[in-house]
Formats: structure tokens, C-alpha cells, sequence
């Protein structure tokens, strides 16, 4: 089944090979409650709780493609959700570092990543303050639809590095931001996209 929907993927234009494997890697049905299995291979969002829902997988596979990461990356990843988008960077061979504001999520996802061995690092917090810490990233990816580019995220990326995220409230645009120099950002859009509301500040 996941060699179908990979399959699918191709033909919707996804055209990096090495996403394309990681797509076909991940069990995306491990990240599906049990009662939603026969979901779990189709092009489909699913959701998880929390108000939250695991992404369609052609947005997983197009986000991903679009961040172009590359082995020992280090990315912070904005919405851990269910972790399969976290499972799919980790296998591409990055150095995750992913952060969710729903308390129970996160503690179920943490618990559900370290049991399939994905060494990740797993956070607790607000996605819109980044984790400065830990700054600067290669790669920034955010799982959700932000109103405006959060500037602290911004001031996370490493020049020469790249973030992918959902822009809009009723209308969402995908951008990739590329920080060319320390001060010069250069944007580029993506088309529609739609992605569960971009929440700062934790319950």
C-alpha cells in the first residue's frame, strides 16, 4: 500500500527520489489511531485529536521536497503532530529538533517516536518563539498556517538556510524563505495550501 501511494505521489509531481523513498520508509499507519487504519495509505488528512489532524501525505511529501534537506541537516520542525512528518525528515538522515503546544500530543508523540527508534529531539513549548537554544538551523518546516512569517523564526535560520511555511488565515499561500545574507531574506510562493491554524502560546 505504501508503494501504491508512493506511486501516487510520482504522478502528482513529486519528483525527488529520496523523498519518495522516505514516503515509502515511514508506516504512516503507525501514527493513525487504530479505528482510522484503512486511512492510513490514502491521500487523505486524518486526524489525530486535539484538533489536530496527520497531514495528507502529498503535503507531507511536497513540504519535505521543498525544504530540501539534506543528510546531518540540523531542522527544527514547528508542530510535531502525530510525528509522521518528523519520522519522514528523521529518515532522510537530519537532526530533528520538533516542537508542539498541545500537552498531550506532544507526550503521546514523544512516547510513540522513541518507541519506533526515531531518535529525535522532542520539545513542549510555543512554535512561534522557535527554540533560540538550540538556534541557528539549516532547515525551518512549520506543520501549521501562521497569519504572518514569525520573525523569530526567521532569526533562527543559518544564512544559507531554508524555511517552508503555510502563510494565511482564510487563504493560505505556501512560501519558502531562503536567508541569502544575515540581513536579506529572499521569498518565494508555492500556491494554495490548507493547514490547521498556527497557535502561539501553550495551554
Amino acid at each position: 500500500m505504501r508503494k501504491q501511494l508512493v506511486e501516487q505521489l510520482a504522478l502528482k509531481g513529486i519528483a525527488d527520489g529520496q523523498v519518495l523513498a522516505a514516503m515509502e520508509a515511514v508506516p504512516r499507519h503507525w501514527f493513525i489511531d487504530s479505528a482510522l487504519l484503512p486511512l492510513a495509505y490514502k491521500d487523505q488528512a486524518v486526524p489525530i485529536g486535539c484538533g489536530q489532524s496527520i497531514s495528507q501525505p502529498y503535503t507531507v511529501a511536497r513540504q519535505t521536497e521543498m525544504l530540501g534537506v539534506r543528510p546531518h541537516d540540523k531542522v527544527l520542525e514547528i508542530g510535531t503532530g502525530s510525528g509522521y512528518q518528523t519520522a519522514v525528515l528523521y529518515t532522510l538522515k537530519a537532526h530533528i529538533y520538533t516542537i508542539e503546544r498541545q500537552y498531550d500530543l506532544f507526550r503521546q508523540t514523544e512516547r510513540l517516536l522513541a518507541a519506533a527508534g526515531y531518535k529525535v529531539r522532542c520539545f513542549y513549548g510555543d512554535g512561534y518563539k522557535g527554540l533560540p537554544a538550540y538556534a541557528p538551523f539549516d532547515r525551518i518546516i512549520v506543520t501549521a498556517a501562521a497569519p504572518e512569517i514569525p520573525k523569530q523564526l526567521l532569526q533562527q535560520l543559518k544564512v544559507g538556510g531554508r524555511m517552508v511555511i503555510p502563510v494565511g488565515e482564510e487563504s493560505q499561500t505556501m512560501y519558502v524563505i531562503d536567508r541569502v545574507e544575515e540581513n536579506l531574506f529572499r521569498e518565494s510562493s508555492h500556491g494554495d495550501c490548507r493547514f490547521v491554524p498556527f497557535l502561539a502560546g501553550r495551554e
